[in-house]
């Protein structure tokens, strides 16, 4: 997955990493980056590649845990909190009318 945070007045930073756990409303992964921060908001791409043919889905996410870890790495917990971009519902085909 690739995280980003979303706030324009904070620091920015890339980081591209794999999950340790996902829930249906979450995710939790380890990373050597410090600047995650209780609170701050992410913008999440998963599944993330750089081919521009994959199936990615882009979310704005909540930091809700950051834990240093035995490994010297820092556990970061994140909730979604919505999928960007077009929603379920848009057609792009030929229009239904209802009768």
């Amino acid at each position: 997955m690739h995280l980003r945070p979303s706030d324009p007045e904070k620091e920015p930073f890339d980081d591209i990493r794999g999950s340790l756990s996902v829930s249906r409303s979450g995710v939790f992964f380890q990373s050597s980056e410090e600047k995650y921060e209780l609170g701050m908001r992410l913008f999440v791409t998963m599944p993330y590649s750089k081919d521009p043919s994959s199936m990615s889905h882009e979310y704005l996410a909540e930091v809700v845990r950051r834990d240093p870890l035995p490994n010297g790495l820092i556990g970061i917990g994140f909730k979604i909190l919505m999928e960007m971009g077009l929603q379920g519902g848009y057609s792009f085909g030929r229009a239904h009318q209802r009768k």
